[in-house]
């Protein structure tokens, strides 16, 4: 927290990976002010690495246009051209804490439900004026097609993740028995999955996109990774990210498939006999972005083995304990064998330079 130099407070930056983000108490004039009592900007970090799939240039221009479609959604409004200024949510994640695993309560479950009917009752073309960075060059969009969805979203984890960073993480994907093939075997034979009309996706529904307001309401922030896909990758997602127990798993399935099916029939088309293809695809994902993130993460360190690279290693393992199914692993590495590959390629590589 500091001082703009006048009387202003200044809280930042706050935590986040991809945008460096600072809040701070709005004046009585601001647009935002009867609805929010602090605002937030938020800037690009420079050199991030993105590991997922993106479809729009501008998560503010996004959230203008949900305004009056999605309930409980920062606002956002342009205060200079191509500055956006953010209505900054005040409250805390969901649950009390980050215990892993926890299920939302029935009033934010709720609330998810309506979420969920929300941003599938948007319709594509709505989103047409919007700036998109995800339109295949020299390809039809292909409104419904969930099979060439999956593989795209596979085709930019290899490309993207594995293949961009091959010559500095090579050896370390080799030693912790990752390889490019797993990504290759998620890809599907057209119309392996059944199709679903394509809808608003937010896919990053973690507890920590979830904000409970003074009020006990849920709102749902960072909306950098929207995209315009399978209405089922949402749930994928959601449930890969929040650990739910088997049974509470099951059960947010049903719920998510009655609410979409409620306001856009074939939503949740054969969702119990496809979500199994999406899961997977979201553990591999999960061993091949967070190799490279702990890497990045460890950088140059002087003694890497007192704190830093056993929580690392701990992480990794975790990941590829979930994925061994698909990654082919009969056999997932100790915490001691990871933290040896790590020390290992630290020692040779000098650690990560990437931020």
């Amino acid at each position: 927290m500091w001082s703009d130099g006048g009387d202003r407070v200044i809280v930042g930056p706050l935590k986040g990976y991809h945008h460096e983000t600072y809040a701070f108490p709005l004046p009585p004039e601001s647009p935002l002010r009867p609805r929010y009592a602090w605002g937030k900007l938020r800037s690009p970090r420079s050199g991030v690495l993105w590991y997922d799939r993106r479809c729009f240039a501008s998560e503010d221009r996004l959230l203008l246009m949900l305004k009056g479609r999605v309930d409980r959604v920062p606002e956002s409004v342009e205060v200079t051209p191509g500055v956006y200024l953010q209505g900054f949510v005040e409250g805390r994640p969901p649950g009390g804490g980050p215990l892993p695993g926890r299920p939302l309560s029935g009033h934010h479950e709720g609330q998810l439900a309506r979420l969920f009917q929300q941003v599938v009752a948007i319709k594509t073309d709505e989103f047409d004026d919007l700036p998109r960075t995800c339109l295949p060059d020299g390809h039809p969009v292909l409104d419904d097609d969930s099979t060439v969805f999956l593989n795209r979203l596979t085709d930019f984890t290899a490309t993207q993740v594995y293949d961009r960073h091959a010559e500095e993480y090579g050896e370390l994907f080799e030693r912790l028995g990752v390889r490019r093939r797993a990504l290759e075997a998620l890809a599907l034979p057209a119309g392996r999955l059944a199709n679903r009309p394509f809808a608003l996706v937010h896919g990053d529904l973690h507890r920590h996109n979830f904000i409970v307001d003074h009020a006990g309401d849920l709102w749902t922030i960072d909306w950098e990774l929207a995209m315009i896909g399978d209405p089922l990758y949402e749930l994928a997602t959601h449930l890969h990210l929040m650990r739910y127990s088997t049974r509470d798993a099951q059960r947010v399935g049903t719920m998510w498939a009655g609410a979409v099916e409620e306001v856009r029939p074939g939503a949740s088309r054969e969702w119990q006999r496809d979500l199994p293809y999406l899961l997977a695809y979201k553990r591999v994902q999960s061993v091949f972005t967070d190799v490279v993130r702990a890497a990045v993460g460890l950088g140059p360190r002087n003694d890497p083995h007192r704190v830093v690279l056993p929580v690392a290693a701990w992480k990794v393992r975790r990941v590829l304990e979930a994925a061994k199914g698909p990654l082919g692993l009969t056999q997932v590495p100790t915490v001691p064998q990871v933290m040896s590959a790590y020390a290992g390629w630290l020692k040779r590589s000098g650690g990560a330079t990437a931020p």
